[in-house]
């Protein structure tokens, strides 16, 4: 991502926390118009009273921010504290102490490990350079992944910049700041003209999102503008002034939705999009009380198209408000279908609108007919995990005596009721499963987003602790795709699901899947202790294939399927308690490369190594009739099904899959939603599944 001139950033562990980073820099070489937004708790952490006492200013060089640990109602060391790392920072920059801000964010009421903080100073300030995202890295907590953003824009014929970074992810609630947040920019403003544009933007974006509703004591947002691009100083009030409010608006805007798409738990964005309302104040209101419903996202986590809870919410807010608006003259949309119109319910079709539900993205529209402001909130679903998560926090984060922060998440730290009921229910699978293999198609959305990708190895990491031996055949297509467009290929073409492959993108398939995905999943797994293994489906003749031929005859290209597998190469890393990960390319006899469908590559696998289960990871939650789940099906209904056109599209391909493995002798077959955190482990390590169970008839 691009940065602003003159701006520098570093993120490294000081010792806060065991082993992830926990301190982060921004700098600028030369001093910054300075502005910043603050929460309105009135318990605010010590770095928050000191920082909103000196902002608005002119002379400020960088933010030392921690995680970890608050520095929150600590006492009077607290802001001590804020000073002595300030001054150390500022000593190691070479700047004023005046120069240096201080965030921090973690356990409330643990006094902050200074001589910690003080003594990786040097080591942050030497390692800053243009690398954003390490800083980003260093300020998370129960973030599952960074948060980003940056805009371009012209002043006065100059190109000026701006890039941010964000943490955010519970405690979110719409009051002011909600978070910490960084700005940096290389434009020439006044700092008051900054405070207010930064005022402005918050408006629209950190002060719409909510996740719980709870607002941290460390909230704060920081913009820090050095001038560097060179343009007109901006004052308040000017056409530059209004087109810098745009840019920090369209930058704080992109955070907040990764902030609440982020929220602690959650499976599901929540967007809110209310017009019709007298003003801009209570359209906002109103919004927000809708994304912050625990009704409205307990429903959303359930795909429950219950949208009486939205009406309430809005009917609750404007009784104790005693505005004159009527809710019962709204309109309701819910994944755009009209729900709600005229006074009365639209008749929708429930199941439909229920399947639509289940995507990761859910829009609500609401029009009332009072006037024409209107306004948008973000927030999420509410889900079990964030219960645990929060249930647990503070008897799960210990703080030894020299200030490190750690999650300890044995099993002793839980109630006896929760342990019994686990530990019951787990070791009758451990029994079940114990030496039993299973073979994982990992594909989709699991494979894109960070969060996806930790809890798809944890899983793996369990399914071995269970018993279970598991071995991984990835996908990597949007990759493919993204890879040969930037290397100027063709638009791939796709039959029946098939990516009609030449000799010249094979190459690339091979470089993608072996080369990138499948040397990064190692890598990733590895990280939870899952002894993973690459290997390539060329690797010792794993994967012997022929070129498919299409329907019709139809040229698929160097696309093949498989016609033996290696098994006894698989055989021995399992005997050695490895996890294969597997690229599906395969190896001809005539030596060429071919590109094999990964559903196919791991049916004939799980053939090949007489495996107990298959299971298919997939953007769709199972199989579906009339957009309602079919928890479980025989190889015969599935037969069934397809010949009557209820399975239809890229599910067709897949479900053939099924049926050959099915018919292989595989023992059951599962295809599960992998945009659900955890899917796996729900539908083996629970006597009622998430997914479609395919068994034999």
């Amino acid at each position: 991502m691009r940065t602003p001139r003159g701006f520098s950033y570093s993120g490294i562990n000081c010792g806060i926390k065991a082993a992830r980073k926990d301190l982060a820099l921004v700098f600028s070489e030369v001093p910054c118009a300075a502005a910043g937004c603050f929460t309105i708790n009135a318990a605010r952490a010590a770095p928050v009273r000191d920082a909103a006492a000196r902002l608005p200013a002119g002379d400020i060089h960088a933010v030392v921010a921690n995680s970890g640990n608050a520095n929150a109602l600590v006492g009077p060391t607290g802001e001590r504290d804020v000073r002595e790392v300030c001054a150390a920072a500022a000593r190691a920059l070479g700047v004023s102490p005046k120069g240096v801000l201080a965030a921090s964010t973690g356990v409330i009421g643990v006094r902050l490990p200074v001589e910690k903080l003080v003594a990786a100073v040097p080591q942050l300030a030497s390692s800053r350079g243009p690398a954003i995202e390490l800083a980003a890295q260093a300020v998370m907590t129960t973030d599952t992944r960074v948060k980003l953003s940056s805009r371009r824009f012209l002043v006065d014929g100059a190109e000026v910049t701006v890039a941010a970074f964000a943490k955010g992810s519970g405690m979110i609630a719409p009051e002011l700041a909600t978070m910490l947040a960084f700005l940096t920019t290389d434009v020439a403003v006044t700092p008051a003209a900054l405070q207010s544009a930064l005022a402005r933007a918050m408006k629209t974006s950190f002060e719409m999102i909510t996740v719980d509703g709870d607002m941290s004591t460390n909230d704060a947002v920081f913009a820090l503008a050095n001038g560097l691009a060179c343009n007109r100083v901006i004052e308040e009030g000017t056409k530059e002034h209004a087109a810098l409010t745009e840019a920090l608006e369209a930058v704080c805007v992109e955070l907040a939705r990764q902030i609440a798409e982020d929220g602690e738990g959650a499976t599901k964005l929540l967007e809110v999009r209310l017009a019709g309302a007298p003003d801009l104040s209570m359209a906002r209101e109103l919004a927000r009380a809708v994304a912050g419903s625990n009704l409205v996202k307990a429903a959303i986590f359930g795909a429950d198209p219950n949208w009486g809870r939205v009406l309430s919410a809005i009917g609750a807010r404007v009784g104790s408000r005693k505005w004159a608006i009527d809710p019962a003259r709204a309109t309701v949309r819910v994944q755009g279908t009209c729900v709600y119109e005229d006074g009365a319910p639209t008749g929708v079709d429930a199941v439909a609108l229920r399947a639509r539900m289940r995507k990761p993205h859910i829009d609500i529209e609401v029009k009332l007919s009072e006037g024409s402001a209107q306004a948008t909130a973000w927030g999420c679903d509410l889900t079990y995990d964030y219960v645990k998560i929060n249930a647990d926090y503070t008897s799960l984060t210990h703080a030894s005596h020299d200030g490190t922060v750690a999650r300890d998440d044995r099993l002793t730290n839980f109630s006896p009721g929760f342990k019994r009921a686990l530990l019951v229910e787990a070791l009758s699978y451990i029994a079940r499963f114990t030496n039993k293999r299973a073979v994982v198609k990992y594909g989709g959305a699991a494979m894109v987003k960070d969060s996806l990708k930790a809890a798809f190895a944890n899983d793996i990491n369990l399914l071995r602790s269970a018993g279970l031996l598991p071995i991984v055949v990835h996908g990597g297509g949007p990759e493919i795709t993204r890879t040969m467009e930037k290397l100027g290929h063709a638009k791939s073409e796709f039959v029946d699901g098939v990516r009609v492959t030449g000799r010249e993108d094979v190459k690339v398939v091979e470089m993608v899947l072996t080369g990138k995905i499948n040397t990064e999943l190692v890598s990733l797994l590895n990280q939870s202790s899952a002894h993973a293994v690459g290997v390539s489906g060329k690797d010792a003749g794993l994967l012997r294939a022929r070129k498919l031929v299409g329907e019709g005859g139809r040229d698929l290209g160097m696309v093949g399927e498989v016609i033996h597998v290696n098994h006894e190469l698989l055989e021995v890393l399992l005997e050695k308690k490895y996890t294969p990960i597997i690229s599906p390319v395969g190896m001809g006899e005539d030596g060429e490369g071919y590109n094999i469908n990964a559903d196919a590559a791991a049916a004939e696998i799980a053939i090949a190594l007489r495996a107990e289960k298959l299971i298919y990871l997939t953007d769709v939650p199972g199989i579906l009739e009339n957009g309602e789940l079919v928890s479980e099906i025989t190889a015969k209904e599935l037969v069934r099904k397809i010949a009557s056109g209820v399975i239809t599209g890229g599910m067709v391909a897949k479900a053939k899959s099924v049926l050959r493995a099915i018919d292989g002798g595989v023992g059951s077959v599962h295809i599960l939603d992998g945009r659900t955190p955890h899917s796996v482990i729900a539908e083996l390590f629970t006597d009622k599944g998430v997914g479609t169970l395919v068994r034999k008839d």
